[in-house]
């Protein structure tokens, strides 16, 4: 009896797969860098130019206020003066029959000029 030994084929067996077939998903790493990249320089360019616009717009601001500053200070001026006249009134009728009050008298004898200070009080009805 003969034996025959089991061989390989001829041309050999096929490659046995030892690795993980996985399809790549995305690019590569250094292509999400460079997108990445690219987005912060853009991000960084548009706040840039925010950040000019609005040191733009606070200075604008700023120079109003400045230019404003005469026009609001007369106009406090204006009405300081209008309230003085009126207490001066209201200290009139309210002393008219007290001969020895003087009208306009400053209260303070250190011949200073102080400004005036007031103090808004509200009706008893519409505090309610």
């Amino acid at each position: 009896m003969s034996t025959s030994q089991d061989l390989p084929p001829k041309g050999g067996y096929d490659a046995i797969q030892w690795r993980r077939n996985l399809p790549s998903r995305g690019f590569r790493p250094s292509i999400y860098l460079g997108i990445m990249g690219a987005v912060s320089l853009f991000g960084f360019w548009r706040l840039s130019i925010a950040m000019r616009v609005a040191r733009e717009e606070k200075r604008e601001k700023t120079w109003a206020r400045i230019h404003l500053l005469p026009l609001l200070q007369a106009e406090a001026d204006r009405d300081t003066v209008r309230r003085h006249y009126a207490t001066m009134e209201r200290e009139k009728a309210i002393m008219k029959d007290r001969p020895d009050w003087a009208d306009g008298k400053p209260v303070y004898h250190d011949g200073r000029l102080h400004a005036p200070t007031f103090v808004i009080l509200e009706d008893a009805k519409s505090a309610r």
